[in-house]
């Protein structure tokens, strides 16, 4: 299809591209209309509307200057990748400086394995232990005090309700107790 326009160097419409491509390529007429398009869709052949009409058109300058772009953006690409890898080699070779592989250095990340296992003992005792940590005591009181005062809050809330219920329905506190499951020696916690 792009021989067709690069040979004549013309500008067609849908109509007389279809009357030439199937003589002159062999392309079937019912597929010139979908193959055009995705020609236009792709950038490779141009089109516009004068009046009623669509033009088409596609001139070898155009394709080689497409190329010659792409080519460039792909070089550009290209040595900014390679200046990249360049950066990391050294980047890798800075690195390995101090790190060579001796004797020193060996026994330096086996003392390194050593003290990390022996942290994690300590931690672990630590661990065992916390339970008589002053600062773990003084949480768990403040947590028991916030506790005991929630707890004094609700009972005294039980009692509003049946102090009320005895006042507005004249229920005795026991059938109160037994209607709601409120234990008989509900009291505040000391």
């Amino acid at each position: 299809m792009m021989e067709i326009f690069f040979e004549t160097k013309d500008v067609f419409q849908l109509k007389d591209i279809e009357k030439i491509a199937p003589k002159e390529k062999g392309i079937t007429s019912m597929s010139v209309k979908e193959i055009l398009q995705s020609l236009v869709d792709d950038g490779m052949v141009d089109t516009d509307r004068i009046g009623t009409s669509n033009y088409f058109w596609a001139f070898p300058s155009k394709a080689l200057h497409a190329r010659k772009r792409k080519l460039e953006e792909l070089e550009s690409q290209f040595a900014e990748s390679s200046q990249k890898k360049e950066a990391l080699q050294k980047s890798i070779e800075k690195s390995k400086i101090g790190r060579e592989d001796t004797a020193e250095r060996a026994a330096l990340i086996e003392e390194l394995a050593v003290l990390r296992q022996k942290k994690e003992q300590l931690k672990a005792e630590i661990d065992k232990y916390r339970e008589c940590d002053p600062d773990v005591i003084e949480e768990m009181r403040q947590t028991n005090k916030v506790a005991k005062e929630a707890a004094n809050r609700w009972t005294d809330n039980i009692f509003s309700i049946k102090s009320w219920a005895k006042r507005k329905f004249g229920f005795e506190e026991s059938r109160i107790d037994k209607s709601f499951g409120i234990p008989e020696d509900l009291d505040y916690i000391d």
